[in-house]
């Protein structure tokens, strides 16, 4: 399924999840932002990497992971992502949906 993002077709699943990583970039990751009601700032992009850093190793994302990673605090997380900040700063980053996400 295409979506137009930043004025470009991008390849997503039915959740609106990129298929493609490739096709990432920041003005993407800044358009899904927006959708989703988030305004990225320097601690959000500070996640995001951490996210795709865990992605590329091939790491199983959770919420306790990230309360042990020492990037964000659980509390802080909830803050920058409101509304199931797994889910949504991972369609964000442009990476799949954790097993972890219903």
């Amino acid at each position: 399924m295409k979506k137009l993002i930043a004025n470009r077709e991008i390849d997503v699943n039915e959740e609106g999840y990129l298929i493609d990583f490739k096709q990432w970039d920041r003005e993407v990751c800044e358009c899904i932002a927006g959708e989703c009601n988030v305004v990225m700032t320097e601690k959000h992009w500070e996640v995001i990497e951490y996210l795709q850093d865990k992605h590329r190793k091939e790491e199983p994302l959770s919420i306790r992971g990230i309360k042990r990673s020492g990037v964000i605090n659980i509390k802080e997380f909830y803050n920058l992502f409101p509304g199931g900040p797994l889910k949504k700063s991972t369609l964000i980053a442009g990476i799949p949906k954790p097993k972890s996400c219903i």
